[in-house]
């Protein structure tokens, strides 16, 4: 996953702040330049974030970075920002590409520096004080955005250069960018009335306000609904590494016994081997019902952020917020994931009904009769998998060591590829020391990046994998990328050998292919590279990447046992690769259920009454045939924090959306020469460099030829294509 924050993403593009020159609009003035040298002055030069690091590509110094730099920091950042900003407003010279367009796309650096790097640690490595900031400075950092979208004078030149745009002898980059940039100012509410432009303020104000809470609930409460266990008897079936994860996670928290922590999904990896049925309902019903009460009850809040949405889509003459949302994204409009996520549904559940006939048999076998139960899926789904594979998960984790399927599965992967190569920087800081450094070398040599490789699971770090950028490529300012991939894998005991998971690997696939998405860009302007796409496009080439960890030249590389060395059998290669196909009716249809709770949230009117958070999610499960009690979706509404606290309102079918165009160019590079420099290259070049600089389907067509079809992602997921 790409993990961006809002503010982050208008810093890189440039556009974080000037002042509206409404007259109704109580907003204090823009400083003069004096003042904001003055004020940008006053940060000491110890602040290691007023000027660009003297590291290796402007890499951040984290020997020099403590919690106080950051507040002072983004205050004269944003001084500054906005003086810079409110001097190009008010240039009294006409408005030109160089002087409006590409001056902004050059504004903010202290502000963009501070940003990237706070935002970053604050998902990585977040502690109470990082916390504490992203509250405060979230409402300020909203409103900041705002002076920019809702300036009357900016906006005037943005659009005289959008308006006479052919005329003006702009390459196609440049006129990518003009367009991009009007329809930014226009979705932001440039054109609106002052009184209206005056409501939008408010609104995206309180939502910074909510979707912070959110999220600041949804960890307390995820702490807060972790399961204790007192008796070791009832862990039967966990393995003797799970069993130390959670005496160690109850030492820490002050408690005896052991402690069953709650990741972001329903569903929780213990779940599959649990043997103790009532703990198994114990800890599914700590994890699906967290955030609906108490203190961290997130079920009035998700629904005023809603509510709030669509009125603030209503202003600008939308029906609903996805209508609104949809319109820079390539689906357009929600009819259009409505209709493509519902063609799925009756295949899918299709599977998943098989899938719950054999783990009905398998429940009977032991005894249990009745309807399948949330928590008794993935427990003997597990002995399903085991009837008819004969898989021990340990057995086969012994195969995937994770510096070999670093080091020879992806880097190799990477070099096949692309022909880069990476070699580990000791040398340069990093913000843990879990996290690896490493600098990135092209195919013809020369140095090209740095990677930032933090992989394992830590407190203070956010559930998931995601990756993000320190600093992005562009040639307008001349920079090059600084990337991190972020996972949570669980450290091995001491003096253990490191071992993962095969979806564990696959995943470390995926994160590269985000990394390579912004490693290779190859644009001019800040706004338009790497990973600053739509978020139906985002995830394509991460979602590509992860097929080659299991082509056979690649897994024949990284894939030897821990303790002999030898290659992973291909027989047992091949119950791997058949397991992993097991179960994805299950998967597909809980993924399917989010994704069109996601659209229903997002599709009410601003009027619209909501009762009940519960009954609101089982009508909208039950409107579109995905209400399975037995498969509950992967997020319910209170702890879906993509679309609520993230940048995913309507918009978490982007996954699926992504996922279509990742199976058919990897059909198509497949079947047109696989694993081959010529086949890397043309993903690169047509790709991977590309960025957000021309638009994103004709960016596919011109990588294959043609429009996606989804006859490739049915097949990756082992749906029956059969009528």
């Amino acid at each position: 996953m790409l993990r961006k924050t809002l503010l982050a993403s208008s810093i890189v593009l440039g556009l974080a702040a000037c002042s509206d020159n409404a007259p109704t609009q109580p907003v204090a003035e823009a400083p003069t330049a004096v003042e904001v040298v003055a004020q940008t002055a006053q940060l000491p030069d110890s602040n290691p974030f007023k000027h660009a690091s003297t590291l290796q590509y402007q890499a951040p110094d984290f020997t020099k970075i403590t919690d106080e730099h950051f507040k002072p920091a983004f205050e004269a950042g944003m001084a500054e920002h906005m003086a810079e900003i409110d001097a190009i407003a008010n240039n009294p010279e006409a408005a030109t590409f160089e002087n409006t367009l590409v001056a902004m796309e050059k504004s903010g650096a202290l502000l963009t520096r501070t940003a990237m790097v706070f935002y970053n640690l604050s998902s990585s490595t977040s502690n109470d004080a990082r916390r504490a900031l992203e509250t405060e400075m979230g409402p300020k950092f909203a409103e900041h955005q705002d002076n920019v979208y809702l300036n009357a004078k900016l906006f005037e030149r943005v659009k005289a250069i959008y308006e006479h745009r052919a005329e003006l002898g702009l390459d196609a980059e440049a006129q990518r960018l003009t367009e991009v940039t009007y329809e930014q100012f226009v979705r932001a509410g440039a054109d609106l009335t002052p009184e209206q432009k005056l409501k939008v303020r408010e609104l995206n104000k309180k939502l910074s306000e909510l979707t912070n809470q959110f999220g600041q609930n949804l960890l307390a409460a995820s702490q807060g609904n972790a399961v204790l266990v007192t008796d070791l008897a009832q862990l039967a079936g966990l393995s003797e590494g799970a069993i130390a994860s959670a005496k160690a996670a109850a030492e820490k928290g002050g408690q005896e016994g052991y402690l069953l922590t709650l990741t972001n999904t329903t569903r929780q990896a213990a779940l599959s081997s649990l043997e103790n049925r009532e703990l198994r309902q114990r800890l599914w019903e700590a994890s699906a019902f967290r955030a609906t009460s108490g203190e961290a009850d997130n079920q009035a809040i998700l629904t005023e952020i809603a509510t709030l949405r669509a009125e603030k889509a209503a202003l600008f003459g939308f029906n609903n917020w996805a209508e609104y949302k949809l319109q820079s994204q390539m689906a357009k409009n929600p009819n259009t994931v409505m209709d493509l996520l519902g063609s799925m549904v009756p295949k899918v559940v299709a599977n998943a009904q098989k899938e719950a006939d054999d783990i009905a048999k398998m429940m009977a076998a032991d005894g249990i009769e009745g309807e399948v139960q949330a928590w008794d899926w993935l427990y003997y789904a597990e002995k399903v998998r085991q009837q008819k594979f004969n898989l021990d998960a340990g057995e086969v984790a012994k195969y995937f060591v994770f510096d070999k399927v670093l080091e020879d599965g992806v880097f190799y992967t990477m070099n096949r590829q692309y022909g880069i190569t990476f070699k580990p920087r000791p040398d340069l800081p990093a913000y843990h020391p879990d996290v690896e450094v490493y600098e990135i070398f092209d195919k013809d040599g020369e140095s090209m990046a740095l990677f930032y490789a933090d992989y394992y699971a830590r407190e203070g770090k956010r559930g998931g994998a995601w990756m993000n950028v320190f600093v992005g490529q562009s040639h307008l300012l001349n920079t090059q990328p600084v990337i991190v991939n972020v996972m949570n894998i669980e450290k091995a005991g001491e003096g253990q050998p490191q071992l993962v998971s095969f979806d564990e690997a696959t995943t470390m696939f995926h994160e590269m292919g985000h990394a390579v998405h912004g490693l290779f860009s190859d644009v001019t302007y800040p706004s338009l590279a790497g990973t600053n796409v739509s978020r139906d496009f985002v995830e394509f080439p991460s979602t590509f990447q992860e097929d080659w960890a299991v082509h056979p030249e690649v897994i024949a590389n990284y894939a030897k046992h821990v303790e002999t060395g030898e290659p992973i059998p291909a027989d047992l290669l091949a119950k791997v690769m058949a397991a992993s196909k097991f179960n994805l009716g299950f998967d597909t249809l809980e993924y399917l259920a989010s994704a069109l709770l996601d659209m229903e949230w997002h599709t009410i009117s601003a009027d619209a009454k909501i009762d009940s958070v519960a009954g609101f999610e089982a009508k909208a499960l039950e409107k579109h045939g995905v209400k399975l009690d037995a498969i509950p979706p992967r997020y319910k509404s209170t702890y879906f924090a993509h679309i609520f606290a993230g940048g995913y309102s309507a918009g978490y079918y982007a996954y699926l959306w992504s996922e279509i165009l990742a199976a058919d160019a990897f059909a198509h590079i497949r079947d047109t020469g696989g694993l081959t420099r010529e086949r890397g290259q043309l993903f690169r070049d047509k790709i991977l460099s590309m960025g957000n600089s021309q638009d994103l389907m004709e960016t596919y067509k011109g990588f294959k030829g043609d429009e996606p079809t989804t006859e490739a992602l049915l097949i990756r997921r082992g749906i029956s294509l059969a009528k």
